[in-house]
């Protein structure tokens, strides 16, 4: 449990001092009946994994917002684009709508002559 702190403590902090380290290495000897070199060996292996880890989670983070980023980038663009789009329709629709009633009035008043 002491241990586990220790290690929690450290991760949070981002480095271990060298006591915790000496502690570590001699808690692993006396538990495991390592020589106190061979402990603090395993010790250092353990945190260069854990900063190993660290590192990678790191850069998964970086890499999925640049990602998200990319992808919010390229929605608003369709967005404008889709915009853009729907404006120009639009006014294409609106005038050939007004020229369309243009041509049903001029063929009424020609019909409707008595």
């Amino acid at each position: 449990a002491q241990a586990a702190r220790i290690l929690t403590i450290s991760a949070a902090n981002g480095e271990m001092s060298a006591d915790d380290k000496a502690y570590l290495a001699q808690l692993v000897a006396s538990r495991t009946g390592l020589p106190q070199a061979e402990a603090q060996k395993r010790v250092d292996e353990v945190l260069a994994r854990a900063e190993d880890a660290k590192n990678k989670a790191k850069a998964a983070a970086d890499k999925a917002r640049k990602a998200s980023a990319t992808a919010a980038l390229v929605g608003a663009l369709s967005l404008v684009i889709g915009a853009f789009i729907a404006a120009v329709a639009a006014a294409l629709g609106g005038r050939q709508r007004d020229e369309d009633e243009a041509g049903y009035l001029r063929s009424d008043s020609r019909t409707v002559t008595t």
